[in-house]
């Protein structure tokens, strides 16, 4: 996830009103910050303002109403913005990357949030599907699949099932497991769920 941090040139942001980029920037940070601290029932397009230190008539010069702005803001903190990636060296390099994110309790918070969100406010999970999903979806199925084509996995394993039991898991760490865990904590949480299935060394 990018940084959410407005204002890191380094140069003093001058009196007033912010610039354009400056408000665009405030709002979403401001945004984000507020879902995860309170949900999306409970953030308001006047929070927001005030929180980005603009009027409301700047939040809606860009955006039509809150859930408007909160799809925009979750395309903004999650999108792919590294072209380089090519996907994982392998399982344990992907369950790496992936319990680095979710050691992040901020990282866990938000996830909790958006599956809390999904009744009232449909749109936030979709858009967070979408941007989560594309090519990162595609490399979760080609580190499985690699790993089953290199004999770590049983040649009958389906690994869109399995992709799908990833899923599930993530979803059940951050629902019942305590936000302080390590990194290899999370990791070794995968790799037992992965032995289960058929995982080799």
């Amino acid at each position: 996830m990018k940084s959410t941090e407005p204002g890191t040139s380094g140069a003093p942001r001058p009196a007033g009103r912010p610039r354009s980029q400056e408000a665009d920037v405030a709002i979403l940070s401001a945004a984000l910050d507020l879902l995860i601290e309170q949900g999306a029932q409970q953030t308001s397009i006047e929070q927001v303002a005030r929180r980005a230190g603009v009027t409301r008539a700047t939040v809606y010069r860009r955006f039509a109403g809150k859930t408007e702005l909160l799809v925009r803001t979750l395309e903004w903190a999650n999108h792919d913005d590294d072209p380089g990636f090519t996907g994982w060296r392998d399982l344990e390099h992907m369950f790496g990357d992936w319990a680095a994110y979710l050691a992040q309790p901020r990282n866990r918070l938000l996830l909790r949030r958006l599956y809390g969100s999904r009744d009232d406010h449909p749109e936030l999970m979709a858009a967070y599907r979408l941007v989560s999903g594309g090519r990162r979806e595609a490399a979760v199925r080609a580190a499985l699949a690699g790993a089953r084509a290199a004999g770590r996995l049983p040649a009958q394993v389906d690994v869109d099932v399995v992709r799908e039991l990833l899923s599930a898991a993530v979803l059940y760490h951050v629902g019942t497991r305590p936000d302080d865990q390590e990194p290899g904590q999370i990791l070794a949480y995968f790799m037992t769920i992965m032995k289960q299935v058929g995982l080799r060394s």
